[in-house]
């Protein structure tokens, strides 16, 4: 027995841990909270009390007071894998997807069988843009444990953001619906009528979402998805009006989800409106969706434009055309690697799509390998980094340069080129002058306000920080122009630079002039390019599966209004410098 604290009164702890647990299984999160704090104050040393305070903590929606209280438990029992995966929750939920993706990889380390940590890893490394590994991981779950229902309803969300709304629909109906469990019920009704509506059937979907209305009332954290789907049933059916009535339900519900709502719904709602909405023409309404979603996306991923700037010097300063020409280099002529680069949305995922239908060339797609490098080489991917690769020595190099070449032709031994398209390797460039100095890389551009516009329009997973505010966005794409001059000067004749445009106006001339800079000559399957099977897992890939068209130029005109900090810190960088600009009124 011990004291509560400042009352004075001596308290059981483990009647007052059964009060607590009691009053979250009767939902008043008000009452857990104080029974489990007197359960932490009368016994400090007890997990099973810092535990339900978590959970009390989590009830009452405070996501930080839930990981202070889970982070105690831990402390208390290291091994103990649920406390673990439910401080991942609370971490996630303040927004931290990294520190939640080491919990739940903490959580699998002492029970690699938990059900919950390795459907929430899944999730979470999807969110952070490792989509492989996220399928690949939840399906080996579900080969070892097939009624692992959140496992399954995660891959199933995984498959419909790439637009894989057959094998989601494949996935569900491998198995007996979850009936003992009304909420993944719910959720398990809900993938299945999305999948349909997006193979269009949608009588079979108006079937699914009767089951589902017949459960009961939808709780609010989940509602904004059901009227999603209503929406979308609305539109197959040809009833515009009946859409914009439940997209205006939908956009209320949003604001009304609670504290118990997976964040990635609420954000996925606004995306999903602004779309509809921008469909309709309707381009306030669908901005002021956008501008929400990346409110809620700003705070998980804070942006420094002094360290980008610092990044960007660095590199043009350690990366000099002396140092690039006349200093220690790895010896290799290897010209497998090409390195399609840009800032994405600027037509990279074409390019590469186009390249890959050569006979001759593998699209190796979005690959981190060379970050990585990087990394491992400079210590991080700062200014201190880049200055420190630019003082590595020719053996250093040399090593380097063998482990990447060597996993890059693995990818397809036998061919003559390997496409990385990693947008971001921009930034990487210094790196590849040193380490392949026989490479070739291509330079992706389009109008920046069509680039910024694209990139606040698009849900990204992974870390793109500058993206979520329209004056960061126009700096960035500014400072990435910025480099990428640095590098057409100092690396001569490596850097071909591809209009988005050019492809529309004159593909043939351009795709000869890009397998000219590549050493390959002509294959007549590079004009059917939209007719390939292979998977694209970029945000571009329903773009990829239809011939060149000119649709997404100049589309930022209707919306210029609301991109004025986009557009002003464009002109302020000298990123328009060669765009056409409209004439003043």
């Amino acid at each position: 027995m011990a004291d509560a604290e400042g009352d004075g009164q001596r308290v059981d702890p483990a009647e007052a841990l059964a009060r607590a647990i009691a009053a979250l299984a009767s939902g008043d999160a008000g009452a857990a909270v104080l029974a489990a704090s007197d359960a932490c104050h009368a016994a400090p040393g007890d997990k099973r009390a810092h535990y339900a305070y978590g959970q009390a903590w989590l009830a009452a929606g405070d996501a930080g007071r839930a990981g202070q209280a889970f982070a105690a438990a831990v402390q208390l029992d290291p091994t103990w894998a649920d406390a673990w995966v439910n401080y991942g929750v609370a971490r996630y939920r303040e927004g931290s997807v990294e520190d939640a993706k080491r919990a739940m990889r903490h959580a699998l380390r002492h029970d690699p069988s938990h059900a919950g940590a390795t459907a929430n890893l899944g999730a979470f490394l999807r969110l952070t843009g490792d989509v492989d590994a996220a399928e690949a991981l939840l399906r080996a779950t579900l080969a070892r444990a097939p009624d692992n229902v959140a496992a399954r309803l995660n891959l199933v969300a995984d498959l419909l953001q790439q637009e894989r709304p057959a094998d989601a629909l494949k996935l569900l109906r491998a198995q007996r619906l979850p009936a003992h469990n009304a909420a993944a019920l719910r959720h398990w009704r809900l993938q299945e009528a999305l999948a349909l509506l997006h193979l269009g059937r949608p009588a079979e979907a108006r079937g699914v979402l009767a089951a589902l209305d017949a459960q009961g009332p939808m709780p609010p954290s989940v509602a904004p998805l059901r009227h999603w789907r209503g929406v979308l049933l609305a539109m197959a059916e040809g009833d515009v009006a009946g859409a914009a009535r439940m997209a205006a339900t939908m956009a209320a519900a949003l604001e009304a989800m609670g504290p118990d709502a997976v964040a990635e719904h609420r954000i996925m709602g606004h995306y999903d409106l602004a779309k509809f909405w921008s469909g309709l023409g309707a381009h306030d309404r669908a901005f002021a969706h956008w501008s929400a979603g990346h409110a809620l996306l700003r705070p998980t991923q804070p942006f420094s434009r002094a360290e980008h700037a610092a990044f960007v010097d660095a590199c043009i300063e350690a990366f000099s055309a002396d140092r690039l020409s006349a200093g220690p280099r790895a010896g290799n002529d290897d010209r497998t690697p090409v390195f399609i680069v840009g800032m994405p949305r600027s037509g990279t995922t074409l390019c590469e799509q186009i390249l890959s239908a050569h006979r001759d060339v593998h699209g190796a797609g979005e690959r981190a390998a060379l970050a990585q490098a990087f990394h491992a080489l400079g210590g991080g991917e700062d200014a201190a980094a880049a200055r420190r690769i630019a003082a590595l020595d020719a053996a250093t190099l040399d090593a380097a340069a063998a482990a990447y070449l060597s996993a890059l032709r693995a990818l397809s031994p036998g061919r003559a080129r390997v496409v990385d398209k990693m947008p971001g390797n921009y930034a990487y460039l210094g790196l590849v002058g040193l380490l392949m100095p026989a490479a070739r890389i291509i330079q992706c551009v389009r109008d920046p306000r069509d680039i910024g516009l694209s990139i606040f329009t698009f849900r990204f997973h992974g870390h793109h920080p500058y993206a979520h505010d329209l004056g960061d966005l126009g700096w960035t794409i500014a400072q990435q122009l910025r480099l990428m001059a640095h590098w057409t000067a100092v690396l001569p004749g490596r850097v071909l630079t591809v209009r988005l445009s050019d492809w529309v106006e004159d593909f043939d001339a351009t795709l000869a002039s890009v397998l000219d800079h590549i050493g390959l000559p002509p294959d007549p399957a590079c004009a059917r390019f939209h007719e390939q099977e292979r998977r694209v897992r970029t945000v571009s890939h329903a773009q990829v599966r239809q011939p060149v068209n000119a649709r997404g130029l100049g589309r930022w005109r209707a919306y210029a209004e609301p991109l004025a900090p986009l557009i002003a810190e464009l002109e302020a960088g000298g990123a328009l410098d060669g765009w056409e600009r409209p004439e003043a009124d």
